[in-house]
């Protein structure tokens, strides 16, 4: 089973994000690429501690405040900005995770836990 029969079988309303890549920082600041909209997604509001990279590449622990369950071919690397559709609030992507099926036929996907 793929993300979207996943999705349209067992998810009653699914969700649209709208990402906008971070490609690089330039001079003025950090570059992202044109806005996309993804979906259908599965949106979880509930604040977790997550570990995301910090400037010095150690990592930190920082709280997530929102959870985006995406398809699995979702380009949003950390620091990438996402629109939430319902409250228009813009928010940024702090740390990423790819879930494998692991040969269980359960819908691969990416996970982005946002500030």
């Amino acid at each position: 089973m793929n993300w979207a029969e996943f999705v349209e079988l067992y998810i009653p309303e699914p969700k649209t994000i709208q990402v906008e890549a971070l490609t690089g920082s330039g001079g003025y600041g950090d570059v992202y690429a044109a806005p996309v909209d993804v979906g259908p997604c599965v949106v979880d509001d509930t604040t977790r501690r997550v570990v995301a990279q910090t400037q010095d590449a150690e990592g930190g622990e920082v709280v997530s405040g929102t959870t985006v369950a995406a398809p699995p071919d979702t380009v949003a690397p950390p620091g990438s900005r996402v629109t939430l559709p319902w409250s228009d609030r813009v928010t940024r992507v702090l740390a990423t995770s790819y879930l494998d099926d692991h040969g269980l036929g359960l819908p691969e996907h990416l996970e982005l836990s946002l500030e």
